[in-house]
């Protein structure tokens, strides 16, 4: 419940966020319930961010949006939704501008669903997620290493973390996420190299 309002307080603290992630004009994708754009005063880098929900069409497709359209692309629990997560965030990937950054919040399959897939608290869940295993209790699992992957060479991936720090491991089986500090999730940070970096293979000085 409200996991991108859950995660502000952190991000405000993190100078990733205020000076490089949250920076132009973005675009939340599945925002409508809590958006990022209600806390533009908390990041003061951060333009316009315009909602992109279930009336505007498929966030898997993202069609009508041309390419390299945003500053920044976010979404918070979406990806888990999506028919196809891979050509989701390839799509999402490849909405943002060279320079951009695209964030993401997906649920880690073991804090979330707990070992039980289809899942017991959100029954419109495709997919788990977790940062990488070698093998997963979920036939659905999605490692995210791997999925980072499927960006090719322009993909600069700056952040990949479990967000484990108000779970409470000794708790029974339940969604943590319905309590008001409850965090379950996995955030990723991908940077959009430019053709440049991308020749050179890397982000070099000039």
């Amino acid at each position: 419940m409200h996991e991108l309002s859950k995660s502000i307080y952190r991000r405000m603290s993190d100078p990733g966020f205020i000076n490089h992630y949250f920076v132009g004009e973005g675009i939340d994708i599945g925002g409508a319930p809590d958006p990022l754009g209600q806390y533009q005063q908390q990041f003061p880098r951060m333009g316009k961010v315009r909602i992109w929900d279930l009336a505007d069409g498929d966030a898997q497709q993202m069609s009508g949006v041309p390419d390299a359209s945003y500053d920044f692309v976010h979404s918070s629990h979406c990806l888990e939704h999506l028919r196809d997560p891979v050509e989701g965030l390839q799509n999402w990937f490849r909405i943002v501008k060279p320079g951009g950054h695209v964030t993401v919040l997906v649920p880690d399959e073991d804090l979330y669903e707990q070992g039980v897939f289809p899942s017991t608290f959100n029954t419109d869940h495709k997919w788990t997620f977790t940062i990488f295993k070698e093998r997963s209790w979920s036939q659905q699992s999605v490692n995210v290493l791997a999925l980072l992957a499927t960006l090719g060479p322009a993909a600069d991936v700056q952040v990949v973390r479990q967000l484990n720090t108000t779970f409470r491991f000794g708790l029974p089986r339940m969604d943590q996420t319905m309590t008001p500090i409850g965090d379950c999730a996995i955030e990723f940070v991908v940077r959009k190299r430019t053709a440049q970096e991308v020749e050179r293979g890397g982000r070099l000085p000039i």
